[in-house]
């Protein structure tokens, strides 16, 4: 039989060959590469091109009469034929695949979608220069165009075609570098984002889970800033509520866990896009219109997220203090865990601002009862993330952008609840100030991230105590000089810079029940950082606050003492001066909004200008 096929479609009459193909198509199995191999060595590739080309003719006459069969038999033995990786990877099949690009744009082919789709996969798959006419001659735009007309077609959910499509994309994103997508093809993505978030939502196979990583794979490049302000600009209820609906699904069934933290990837990128109100908002979850609560994604996401920090940072702890570390493997899995750890902080810092904003709100976004389960999720992950740092000091660690993170997220919930794990925060608290990342020689960021929390603890004696025990004054000092020691932090860390000055002014102003010692470098150093803000800034809460706290400080030293450092000269003498006398001679309406700076800086004034001659000076002028 097989040689009576290859005698018809190697005649010399079309009529002959076309009869071969027929049968071809009828009694050779797709499978059996090495027959499909002969047909297509007898048949030639010009016989397949001219095929097409007539097919997709327009006119009357001869083979035109029957073009749409035609069209469908040279579709389908294109897609054959390039079931054959060597086939598929010929320059022949190379100019196919703008007419095939044409015929799905152009003519209504439902019949050999599918035929078409597998063909352009198969082609652009098997090598570079397949890819690359695809990508040059629009494929982009045609998956586009495609994807948003058939994503409410019941029969593509779920098929062959729609699996055919994901594949398509998943080689363009692995491909097609992220600016070259961006330069051209922002729209035609941000379509495909919308129809991908549709079938993300309405899914229940194996497909849903190939359509997050697509989504994922979008919008958690490194490089995806300009797609996702093209993102910002679609209509929000056009795709955005479709990527919840996915969401919760995932989060709320049984599924692997690492779908799950792909889920949380993308939530946490939605969050980044549209702040963390996006995590509420009731939507339906299914084409009955059954709406959710409207907090169930947010409760769902912190849970999930709260689990997963538990399992990350176990075995994180393995990875660092258990496994061998001279291997790739290992160095490997490390780097990838803390990213993924990265991310779900990332997301309960969202949910910690969330709950800090609801009284700004008038309390509209969560009622008591989703604030109480949110607390209590809260509670148990600082818990966790505490105990992980608990580790790391009992194996002398003090270095690592995953410690940092985790001071992070802890500074960030303890600047709401300041008394929640109260005591193992008060026995690490030297620890974490002492903690650096990666790129640091001196703590820093670890300081910066707990300000908030110790600006309200030192307004208590206690707080104060537990600060000063671990010598935790020395490093919000060293951070504040770092703050203001550069122009670059004027502005961007204002906020930092004034926590780090209530901090030290609550402990100023309690010296004598918390018993603070400060050595002669530390005031120098001090008021160095002082002198050099008050001469960068013209703010008068600036001011005012620096002229505080170096009224403080002068209560523990002389002018005659000061000058007699080898690290103090006149010059920076002179600009304190300067500014205690401005803020002394400030106006009562400027002295009236910082009351109580002000009578910090004139009984100071008070108590020490005996001991510093040259201060009355400046006062008088």
């Amino acid at each position: 039989m097989e040689e009576e096929w290859l005698k018809l479609v190697k005649g010399e009459r079309d009529e002959q060959r076309l009869a071969g193909l027929l049968l071809v198509t009828k009694f050779c199995k797709a499978e059996d590469q090495s027959s499909v191999r002969r047909v297509y060595d007898a048949l030639g590739p010009h016989f397949l091109y001219r095929l097409l080309r007539t097919a997709m003719a327009s006119g009357g006459g001869g083979l035109n009469d029957n073009r749409n069969a035609y069209l469908s038999l040279s579709i389908t033995l294109l897609a054959a034929f390039c079931r054959v990786p060597d086939i598929a990877s010929s320059e022949d099949m190379l100019f196919h695949i703008p007419l095939v690009l044409e015929v799905i744009s152009t003519r209504s082919v439902l019949s050999v979608l599918e035929e078409c789709y597998e063909f352009l996969y198969l082609v652009s798959a098997a090598s570079e220069s397949g890819f690359a006419r695809f990508f040059e001659s629009g494929g982009i735009k045609m998956l586009a165009s495609q994807m948003r007309s058939l994503q409410d077609v019941k029969h593509y959910a779920g098929s062959h075609l729609m699996e055919l499509s994901f594949k398509l994309l998943q080689l363009i994103l692995g491909r097609t570098s992220s600016d070259i997508i961006q330069n051209n093809d922002l729209s035609e993505i941000s379509v495909i984002v919308a129809a991908l978030a549709r079938q993300f939502a309405v899914l229940h196979n194996s497909l849903k889970f190939e359509a997050l990583h697509l989504l994922n794979a979008i919008l958690s490049s490194k490089d995806s800033s300009q797609l996702r302000d093209a993102f910002r600009l679609l209509p929000q209820d056009s795709w955005s509520p479709n990527i919840r609906i996915g969401i919760m699904a995932i989060l709320q069934n049984r599924v692997a866990p690492a779908e799950r933290l792909q889920a949380l990837i993308l939530a946490e990128s939605m969050v980044s896009m549209y702040g963390e109100d996006w995590l509420i908002g009731q939507v339906s979850t299914n084409d009955a219109l059954d709406p959710a609560p409207a907090d169930m994604c947010l409760l769902l996401v912190l849970e999930q997220s709260r689990v997963e920090i538990a399992v990350l940072l176990n075995e994180l702890a393995y990875l660092k203090y258990e496994a061998p570390l001279d291997t790739s493997a290992t160095a490997e899995a490390i780097f990838l865990k803390r990213h993924n750890v990265a991310d779900a902080y990332s997301l309960v810092e969202r949910i910690i601002k969330l709950i800090s904003n609801v009284e700004g709100n008038d309390g509209n976004l969560l009622d008591e009862g989703t604030l109480t389960k949110l607390i209590h999720q809260l509670n148990e992950t600082i818990a966790v993330v505490l105990e992980y740092l608990e580790d790391a000091k009992e194996h002398g660690q003090k270095k690592g952008d995953d410690l940092l993170a985790s001071v992070r997220i802890i500074g960030s919930y303890l600047a709401e609840a300041p008394v929640a794990c109260k005591e193992k925060v008060q026995d690490l608290l030297g620890y974490m100030l002492s903690l650096e990342g990666e790129d640091e020689q001196r703590p820093f960021y670890a300081v910066c991230f707990l300000l908030p929390m110790l600006s309200q603890i030192t307004m208590e004696i206690e707080g104060c105590k537990a600060l000063a025990s671990c010598k935790g004054l020395e490093a919000v000092l060293d951070c504040f000089s770092k703050l203001v020691g550069s122009h670059a932090f004027l502005v961007e860390d204002n906020g930092c810079i004034f926590m780090a000055c209530d901090t030290i002014m609550n402990l100023l102003l309690k010296k004598d029940k918390v018993q603070i010692m400060l050595d002669v470098s530390a005031i120098v150093d001090l008021l160095k950082a002082l002198a050099h803000w008050s001469e960068n800034t013209d703010e008068m809460s600036s001011m005012m606050m620096a002229s505080s706290i170096c009224t403080l400080i002068f209560d523990y030293t002389s002018e005659e003492a000061l000058l007699n450092c080898p690290d103090f000269d006149y010059r920076t003498l002179s600009s304190l001066y300067l500014l205690i006398a401005r803020c002394l001679a400030s106006s009562e309406q400027d002295t009236k909004a910082y009351m109580d700076l002000s009578e910090i800086v004139s009984s100071g004034f008070s108590r020490w200008a005996h001991r510093y001659p040259h201060i009355r000076d400046a006062v008088k002028n």
